[in-house]
């Protein structure tokens, strides 16, 4: 930018879109009386090519852009619910209702079965919870993952059917 260019001969690009050849202190200078900076835009190219513009104000309006950009952009997270093989029908319910909700809002829901100390031998029952929870949350969400049993665990994720709000 400005006095930073190493160049002793630019391509200038106007503020009308006008392209002209020129030495680099003359660029400045023409830069300088219409009040706006001198800046790089392909120092690559042979002679490099430079554009007239208001330096601050490109880069207020590209962070502008940025910040839209990110505005629109929906992070899904990743919600987990515990249960255990002998879960009760009210807790389940309460959970199963939890789930749905996650699933709205367009995160998705891992669902985990945590087997204690001899419990790995209803791993049936765990695998028969997790089946019913993913045919209950079938108009929320879709199976991403089906039921596993990894270690004393057994998870399966379901996955929201649309975006957020649907």
């Amino acid at each position: 930018m400005n006095e930073g260019i190493r160049a002793d001969v630019v391509r200038v690009i106007k503020p009308d879109n006008e392209h002209a050849i020129l030495p680099v202190k003359e660029a400045i200078e023409m830069a300088f009386n219409l009040n706006k900076d001198l800046v790089e835009v392909a120092p690559n190219a042979d002679p490099p090519v430079c554009k007239i513009m208001d330096h601050g104000k490109y880069l207020f309006e590209k962070k502008k852009k940025e910040k839209e950009a990110k505005k629109k952009q929906h992070v899904v997270v990743l919600k987990e619910l515990r249960f255990r093989p002998q879960t009760d029908d009210h807790d389940y319910e309460f959970k199963k209702r939890h789930a749905e909700g996650f699933l709205k809002d367009g995160n998705k829901v891992k669902a985990t079965v945590q087997f204690k100390g001899r419990d790995i031998i209803y791993s049936d029952q765990g695998k028969k919870l997790l089946d019913r929870l993913a045919k209950d949350l079938e108009d929320f969400g879709k199976v991403e993952t089906p039921a596993k049993l990894e270690g004393k665990r057994m998870s399966m994720v379901v996955a929201p059917a649309k975006g957020p709000g649907s």
